[in-house]
């Protein structure tokens, strides 16, 4: 289907008479139709500046020829919805804006499709919309914020966040908490560490689905308008060619995003996302893949919350196209993998050399030998469950616990503040996968709260639901099958004994076949009522192990 079969011929006169009504004029619409899908709102921080960013691609569009058609679509500030209620609604809406997205193209004919997200999910939900359209499309967001100062230090959201334990540790007094808050988010933009949405814009450059310079250019800067009319200019070609994004969305692409992911050292809500857009790309995605990349690709950057810098660091030092050149001097990438420029990854890094070893490592010199992210498997885990590995403490990375279980984060979250979590305690938080919850949540508050008490190098925490890509220390997510479905995971009981093997990939309890057949006997599954968005998403959710997608 093309804009021909809403706009050619007699028989469409009353199409063409609506699109007048609109203000568009006889020489517009013989032009390709462009999608403009923005996810402008005045509440997220990340795209509260996204209509001059959508400005700037419809100049690009009518530069190149064509017609620009802006289209909205919503979006869930992650950190706003984090640790009540509205984060049941942060993944359900990867869904909703992806079908939104999809029926809009389809209901209307468009030709070619400019994406605009910025945060958390908005970015995997516009890849997928992609690939299941399968039209000309490109992606530009609305770049990464810029970090904040507070007593001579660079901080962020998850500065803020961390705040929260030390004040309820008596570290820090609320006065100073109150000077944090109002010096950590300085500007617009995606939050500025290397968590989740970074991480996926990050991921859609190397994909190939975006302009070098999506994933790192500051939102405030002036390139990034740039990029969008760029952007808007390239789309006309891709039309012109008809590049659709199946033709760049291949398992050579995948591969090429995990191995940046682990150099990178990303947040672990890209394993979800990258494998939900596999699915939307027909493209198999094996998880033990991860496990066997991140064995042979050295982890290069450790950018907040692994480390001190943040994602304007990155781009001074030259940015994504840098860390794959870096990568390219071991063979590690397919650089015959197509883009959006027209380029192929190998001809766009060509030449593309880091500024300094202090932001991006040298290959010969890594943070690690091994990558950011790692799948563990195990009795708690049959189907796997992720790890932030880059971001875990040495001291936590081989590790017996003990067993302290809870059916939700709120009250995990309340023995934490009420100081009845130990040191060699291990957090277990269920009933909170995609069903369960419904929603899996992430669980930045709790882990926050256990870094800003200084526990993050002597507990762990294992939930059937998410970690947000600003999460630090031994937290282990996203574990299959989920504990609504019967997983091991709803077996787990307080003083358990929990072996933690980041090194060689297990997540086990030590306890018996016997007894855990005794205890499944005993089993009852909770399912909170729901109504409405959550009930719909609950009943059509897949596991978390196959990216959470509609069954």
């Amino acid at each position: 289907m093309s804009s021909e079969d809403v706009k050619s011929g007699f028989q469409k006169s009353p199409h063409r008479s609506l699109f007048k009504a609109s203000g568009y004029t006889d020489e517009e619409l013989r032009k390709p139709l462009i999608g403009i899908a923005n996810s402008f709102n005045e509440i997220v921080p990340g795209h509260v500046e996204l209509r001059t960013i959508a400005e700037a691609a419809k100049k690009g569009v009518i530069m190149a020829g064509g017609t620009p058609m802006e289209f909205p679509f919503i979006a869930v500030c992650d950190g706003i919805s984090m640790n009540h209620i509205g984060m049941k609604y942060s993944l359900p809406s990867r869904e909703l804006i992806a079908d939104s997205i999809e029926i809009m193209v389809k209901a209307h004919g468009l030709d070619g499709i400019v994406l605009i997200p910025n945060c958390d999910k908005t970015v995997p939900a516009v890849l997928m919309a992609a690939a299941r359209l399968n039209i000309p499309a490109i992606v530009v967001s609305g770049g990464p914020m810029l970090a904040g100062k507070y007593k001579g230090n660079k901080v962020d959201l998850i500065t803020v966040f961390e705040g929260v334990g030390a004040v309820s540790n008596k570290d820090m007094k609320e006065e100073e908490l109150i000077e944090l808050e109002n010096s950590a988010c300085p500007t617009c933009g995606s939050c500025a560490g290397m968590f989740t949405a970074n991480s996926m814009n990050c991921m859609t450059e190397v994909l190939g689905m975006a302009l070098p310079g999506n994933g790192t250019i500051p939102s405030v800067y002036a390139d990034r308008k740039r990029l969008a009319k760029l952007s808007g200019m390239k789309i006309m070609e891709l039309v012109k060619n008809d590049i659709k994004p199946r033709d760049i969305l291949n398992d050579k692409a995948f591969e090429n995003a995990l191995t940046a992911d682990m150099a990178l050292g990303c947040s672990t809500n890209t394993v979800l996302h990258l494998t939900a857009i596999a699915h939307e790309a027909k493209v198999e995605f094996d998880l033990d893949k991860i496990n066997e990349i991140s064995q042979k690709t050295p982890n290069l950057c450790r950018l907040s919350p692994a480390g001190p810098n943040h994602i304007e660091n990155l781009h001074e030092a030259g940015g994504i196209m840098a860390v794959l050149n870096e990568l390219s001097k071991k063979n590690l990438l397919n650089l015959e993998a197509l883009t959006v420029s027209g380029l192929t990854i190998g001809e766009q890094i060509k030449g593309k050399e880091k500024v300094g070893n202090d932001i991006i490592a040298d290959i010969e010199q890594p943070y690690s030998e091994t990558g950011g992210i790692r799948v563990l498997r195990g009795n708690i885990a049959p189907d796997g469950a992720v790890v932030k590995q880059s971001a875990v403490a040495k001291e936590m990375m081989c590790k017996q616990t003990v067993a302290r279980v809870f059916d939700c984060e709120e009250d995990a979250s309340a023995a934490i503040f009420d100081g009845k979590i130990n040191k060699g305690d291990c957090i277990v938080i269920r009933f909170e996968g995609p069903k369960g919850g419904p929603g899996m949540r992430e669980m930045l508050a709790p882990t926050a709260a256990l870094a800003g008490m200084g526990l993050d190098k002597d507990v762990a925490l294992i939930t059937d639901g998410r970690f947000s890509g600003g999460t630090r220390g031994a937290a282990i997510g996203h574990v299959s099958p989920e504990a609504c479905e019967g997983g091991p995971i709803a077996l787990v009981e307080n003083g358990d004994r929990i072996n933690i093997d980041i090194i060689n990939g297990t997540l086990n309890m030590e306890v018996n076949d016997d007894e855990l057949e005794e205890r499944r006997k005993r089993l009852v599954i909770k399912l909170p009522e729901v109504e409405g968005a959550l009930k719909k998403y609950r009943d059509s959710v897949s596991s978390a192990s196959t990216g959470a997608v509609h069954n």
